[in-house]
């Protein structure tokens, strides 16, 4: 069984504590290969819009994205919460990442970015809709030529 990094006491948890700990949970299931567990923190009808990719909705679709993801190389993946901002049972977590994605040509590109977390608490918190941006720029067709 995979083991949160919240305690399950009856300690009490400020909803930014929680957020946070659930976020480094994600990272660790990612980088282990355990995507049933990261596909697990969402609700099952969220929304996952990873950068370059067709938005997938529903924890089993985001599973099979999460799973494309890792066997095509992307590992290393890091979030840094900068913020949590909550309301009752709704809270928003913006921050950044930081993603290995290793080629077939033995290259590794190191990926940057944003991402946003909407996550709602239904006995415990899940994550509604997540986005992320890359910082990287894409080549554009002219560009792909040039040395």
């Amino acid at each position: 069984m995979y083991a949160s990094s919240i305690p399950s006491s009856g300690f009490f948890l400020d909803v930014e504590s929680v957020i946070r700990g659930l976020t480094q949970d994600y990272c660790t299931a990612f980088n282990t290969g355990n995507y049933d567990q990261v596909a697990s923190l969402y609700a099952p009808d969220a929304s996952f819009m990873p950068p370059n990719r067709e938005t997938a909705v529903g924890s089993r679709a985001i599973e099979r994205v999460l799973r494309g993801l890792g066997e095509s190389g992307h590992q290393d993946l890091r979030f840094e919460t900068q913020r949590v901002d909550s309301s009752g049972d709704i809270a928003v977590e913006i921050g950044r990442y930081t993603l290995a994605i290793h080629q077939e040509n033995g290259t590794t590109i190191a990926d940057r970015g944003k991402f946003m977390r909407a996550w709602r608490r239904v006995g415990a918190w899940r994550i509604i809709a997540h986005a992320w941006s890359s910082d990287l720029l894409i080549k554009g067709p002219s560009e792909a030529h040039k040395p």
